[in-house]
């Protein structure tokens, strides 16, 4: 297996990948922003992106977007192809792709937004930590991307402060300040089942607020 830097030479392999990441999301039944191909190939052109490969067979990608004048970076689209799951290969790219983005724009904020609680474990373990919406870009190009997901109607009716989406974020500046507590899987499962609670059952009665309330009293 090999993890390199995505060149011209990798071109030909954007449209599996964005078939995978549009696959993945709709097994997951979790809302994620669609990119075309021709998108990845811009991002592997400009050199922001890295591709893990079998031999010549793709196994797994991630791609970087800059926002605020480089003072944000955040990494997205990590997938890998459903025949090299659970081996590992998904926090191979994370770390490889956080390396480079640590090198190439060392100053930049690194961050992201996911409902997975594999890539949540994933960026804990290199560094990030869970914060508000506030803390992160205001970049309007940046929630601009939000607007394919599934889910965008939940970013809308909070005013963009919070979503299924749970967001984490490695600064460069306070990575020695920050204490680091144990990673615990349950307490962000439970977080992300109270979001979903919440805001897909708000969903759902906004959309039958003309039936009589006695309708929905066993709910």
């Amino acid at each position: 297996m090999e993890i390199v830097i995505a060149t011209q030479q990798h071109l030909r392999y954007a449209r599996d990948i964005c078939e995978t990441i549009d696959k993945s999301a709709e097994d997951r039944g979790t809302g994620i922003a669609k990119r075309t191909p021709e998108y990845i190939q811009t991002k592997i052109k400009n050199g922001n992106a890295v591709i893990a490969l079998d031999g010549d067979k793709f196994a797994g990608f991630c791609y970087i977007e800059v926002f605020s004048n480089k003072s944000y970076v955040v990494h997205s689209g990590l997938v890998v192809h459903f025949d090299y799951r659970k081996k590992g290969l998904a926090k191979k790219i994370k770390a490889k792709v956080f390396d480079y983005s640590k090198k190439k724009y060392h100053k930049a904020k690194v961050f992201g937004i996911t409902t997975g609680l594999a890539v949540m474990k994933i960026n804990y373990n290199l560094g990030y930590k869970p914060v508000t919406f506030s803390e992160l870009t205001d970049d309007p190009d940046f929630w601009k991307g939000c607007q394919t997901c599934m889910n965008y109607d939940v970013l809308k009716r909070t005013e963009q402060k919070m979503c299924l989406c749970t967001g984490m974020l490695y600064d460069p500046n306070h990575k020695d300040k920050v204490k680091k507590h144990p990673y615990n899987k349950k307490v962000l499962s439970r977080l992300k089942r109270i979001k979903q609670s919440l805001f897909l059952k708000k969903k759902q009665n906004k959309k039958n607020t003309l039936l009589p309330l006695f309708f929905w009293k066993k709910d």
